[in-house]
């Protein structure tokens, strides 16, 4: 993975993707806070969320960012990370998958340049707002279906579907339509 140096003064994010082996579940959830705790005392460091499956799937997801290109980088190519991945490879079912965004902020980007970004606890504020309805309203509006067609609706395919319909809708039409929306309170 090689970022180019025009991005070394942007916050970047690593969203890191696993699909546990079933039995590995207990030993996962152990490395996975050891990995965390890792993470957390790298130079560049700004935060990490781990987004977990939902009614016995296994697919985690975890968002590592930090304050430059270079300090990931450092972090991604570090010993301590790839001993951190070596130990956890036999534990997952389709690899370590890593995707890189650059972007400092996933929805929350300035109208312009010279902008700063809004406050942590604003930007956490207004993901909540938007996402937690999402995740009660779906399922239920998926449980017709999943009656229908009870193999849609397994703990795998079912936590599949559901995410489906609330990230897609949110990422797309939802968030950007919110934060234009409450731009002038988010500059605040």
């Amino acid at each position: 993975m090689q970022m180019s140096s025009a991005h070394n003064r942007n916050v970047v994010t690593l969203v890191i993707q696993h699909k546990v082996r079933a039995q590995a579940l207990a030993h996962y959830e152990t490395w996975l806070q050891r990995a965390v705790t890792t993470a957390r005392q790298q130079p560049g460091h700004l935060d990490v969320n781990v987004i977990r499956p939902q009614d016995g799937g296994r697919h985690f997801t975890t968002v590592v960012r930090f304050a430059d290109a270079a300090q990931l980088q450092a972090w991604v190519n570090s010993a301590e990370r790839q001993a951190l991945v070596g130990e956890v490879l036999p534990l997952l079912e389709d690899g370590d998958h890593t995707q890189v965004h650059d972007d400092p902020e996933f929805w929350f980007t300035p109208p312009s340049q010279g902008t700063a970004q809004p406050p942590r606890w604003k930007q956490a504020l207004l993901t909540y707002l938007v996402i937690c309805p999402m995740t009660l309203v779906i399922p239920s509006l998926l449980a017709p279906l999943f009656a229908r067609y009870p193999g849609l609706g397994g703990p795998i395919s079912g936590n599949l579907i559901v995410n489906l319909f609330v990230i897609l809708p949110v990422v797309f039409y939802i968030m950007p339509w919110v934060t234009r929306r409450c731009a002038a309170w988010l500059r605040r």
